[in-house]
């Protein structure tokens, strides 16, 4: 019966633009496989948003690259991963005409890789007011390390910057050196820092700027794929399940031409993108 299972894509999810540095780092380690990645833009964003609307668009979206074929769904959002993925997994999956498709978020992979980067281990978290309230980190590092202290700051300015194309200019300077300051003032400390939204790394260099010296810095991009790849290595029923092309679609709820415009902010190629709408 496995054999007769149809070959699919990897779906990557995302509320907007953010996840395709997830999407370009899981392609820098799994170069082969064919990628389908869809950006809920006209409903973005979702880290302003309630628990239940985040998990109903999730959901829908999820549903929606399920129905493009794809046997596994990543979600690259902090936010739709902290608000939404649990529920999905424990409740919708499994009733579901194809209970064995799968989806994976990128918060757990980001706290396995913790106890090896952390020597204080006192953690600090920077992300979207959705992800910081979820307190997901939080719940995450106590199962895996429960003498970890994990501080979560809440930086609400950060995605408007990179999304206006701001990121690289002097004025943003001062939002990131307050949050960074204040999330210091919060836990003195600190030794490892996970950029929890997938916008930040566009941020890297000023954040890197503002930093204490000593402090290791979290991306979850890289570290997604190489839990990805591990993933697949452990579940062959899952990896015989998709295609193997090197190609990748990029799908948006919005219009096509401003995501492929934001897109090369992201990336460091080209992309033309097709407007899809989610049902």
């Amino acid at each position: 019966m496995e054999s007769k299972q149809a070959m699919g894509a990897i779906g990557i999810f995302d509320s907007g633009y953010g996840g395709l540095t997830v999407l370009e780092g899981i392609r820098k380690v799994l170069p082969n496989y064919d990628y389908i990645y869809l950006g809920d833009n006209a409903r973005a964003p979702y880290g302003v948003r309630s628990f239940e609307l985040v998990y109903r668009f999730t959901l829908q979206a999820v549903e929606h690259l399920f129905g493009l074929g794809c046997p596994l769904v990543i979600l690259g959002c902090n936010t739709a991963s902290a608000k939404a993925l649990r529920t999905i997994q424990q409740n919708d999956l499994p009733m579901m005409s194809d209970p064995t498709r799968r989806v994976l978020g990128v918060i757990r992979p980001t706290v396995e890789r913790l106890g090896e980067i952390s020597h204080t281990g006192h953690i600090g978290v920077l992300g979207t007011p959705g992800t910081i309230a979820s307190q997901s980190y939080d719940i995450e590092v106590a199962k895996l390390y429960p003498d970890f202290i994990v501080t979560g700051h809440a930086c609400p300015m950060w995605v408007p910057l990179v999304e206006n194309r701001e990121s690289m200019n002097d004025g943003a300077d001062y939002f990131v050196k307050q949050e960074i300051e204040r999330l210091f003032d919060a836990d003195a400390k600190i030794d490892t820092v996970v950029l929890g939204c997938t916008h930040y790394p566009l941020l890297l260099d000023k954040i890197k700027k503002y930093l204490p010296k000593g402090v290791s810095l979290v991306l979850q991009g890289e570290i997604t794929g190489t839990s990805l790849s591990d993933y697949l290595r452990r579940h062959p029923e899952m990896e015989r399940r998709i295609s193997q092309g090197a190609t990748c679609r990029y799908l948006t709820t919005e219009k096509a031409e401003r995501f492929s415009d934001m897109a090369s902010i992201f990336l460091s190629t080209d992309v033309v993108a097709e407007q899809t709408q989610i049902p």
